[in-house]
């Protein structure tokens, strides 16, 4: 084995102990089973409340056999980026399939969630230019603003009047207001509709990641904008193919004029290796399912209401928004010893601490599926009950 490099070394070696001091070093914990409502963890099996496979399609046995059929036919991989030898047909019928789930002029695959978000934001907006951003937004969101060189005005969670001022004041070529439309640490969602008026007052933009919304929320699972009915009122709506639609990778649904620029513009775009084809047929035969069978979706917010009922009668607030159900704890010692104690119960539940979250506000975040069964939703409850868990610090 050839030496380490030392001053690297050294470096890490110094990071790793402040933030271990601190509660906030993360490690990894392989599973050794498929995702699912209950997960194999070395020796252990557990009730699995952290994953965002939130219809269980990601085990799917008919996604599963999409993906084997077109992984016979196209390979593994793609071999280039789609702009030189990566594109192929799935690609193609995966963004043709989605804009008509979305009811989009056309919708422009990306690799992730992450590379959407740090691709689009440089692609629409630069120096000159402002973006207004939620304070909650996700990081992907955050960091996009920042690669795009753009003035980058945060406003307060969801405050519609503050996003206002900041419209009226703020001096710029373009402005684009990008928001989370589910916020993953939290589970509210954004107060859209009025986000839509302020935008078309102030001649501004409107980006909503729907990721934690599509296949949750709307009569289809198309999302909050769906849910809301403002799908034509928003410029640009980001979703993943990697939560509620069991697969990975993400897009954007968007008009036919946005997704062409994207095509020379958006850099993980252009210099990314395609998607796997077999991801994109996995992703199609999941689209169709979640538009076409609602039982799933019907099951999963049975679910949302019987915990929210459960976290109520715990003297913990709780409301039925979203998959999404913080538990918050205050300090980092005190979120992991919780999901600690979890543990020995028999559930995953990943504790949330800083960055991810604000200092102070470290957390339990439970996710519930399709999957589950309503004994795993009063295991959980129970499992709250005996451990004793309480909101605040």
């Amino acid at each position: 084995m050839r030496p380490t490099t030392q001053v690297a070394d050294r470096w890490a070696r110094e990071d790793l102990e402040a933030l271990s001091a601190k509660g906030l070093r993360r490690v990894l914990e392989p599973l050794d089973s498929p995702q699912g409502a209950e997960v194999r963890v070395g020796d252990e099996r557990l009730v699995n409340f952290s994953s965002n496979d939130y219809l269980g399609l990601a085990a799917s046995p008919s996604v599963r056999a999409a993906a084997a059929s077109a992984l016979e036919r196209y390979g593994v991989g793609t071999g280039a980026s789609r702009l030189v030898v990566g594109d192929m047909v799935p690609h193609q019928r995966l963004e043709a399939r989605l804009a008509r789930f979305e009811r989009a002029e056309a919708v422009r695959l990306f690799n992730s969630g992450y590379a959407a978000n740090t691709g689009i934001l440089p692609a629409l907006v630069g120096p000159g230019d402002a973006v207004f951003s939620d304070a909650l937004n996700h990081a992907s969101l955050v960091d996009g603003c920042r690669l795009s060189r753009a003035r980058v005005v945060v406003y307060p969670h969801s405050d519609v009047a503050a996003l206002t001022r900041a419209l009226a004041e703020t001096p710029a070529r373009r402005k684009l207001v990008v928001t989370d439309s589910v916020f993953s640490m939290d589970g509210d969602v954004a107060p859209l509709r009025e986000l839509v008026t302020a935008c078309e007052a102030h001649g501004a933009a409107l980006m909503v990641d729907e990721a934690h919304a599509t296949g949750v929320l709307g009569a289809r699972g198309a999302g909050l904008c769906e849910a809301l009915g403002v799908e034509d009122r928003v410029d640009l709506r980001m979703g993943t193919l990697s939560k509620a639609l069991g697969g990975l990778g993400a897009y954007v649904a968007t008009s036919r004029a946005v997704a062409d620029l994207l095509v020379s513009r958006a850099r993980p775009f252009v210099y990314s290796t395609a998607l796997p084809a077999a991801l994109c047929a996995a992703a199609e035969c999941a689209v169709d399912l979640v538009e076409h069978d609602p039982v799933p979706r019907e099951r999963l917010w049975g679910h949302i209401h019987r915990f929210t009922e459960g976290l109520r009668a715990l003297g913990l607030p709780a409301e039925p928004r979203s998959a999404i159900f913080p538990v918050i704890l205050g300090e980092p010692s005190r979120a992991l010893d919780a999901a600690k104690r979890l543990r020995e119960a028999g559930l995953l539940v990943k504790a949330i601490r800083p960055p991810t979250v604000p200092d102070g506000t470290s957390r339990l975040r439970f996710c519930l599926s399709a999957a589950h069964s309503t004994g795993h939703i009063d295991l959980a409850l129970e499992a709250l009950r005996r451990v004793g868990v309480s909101r605040g610090p």
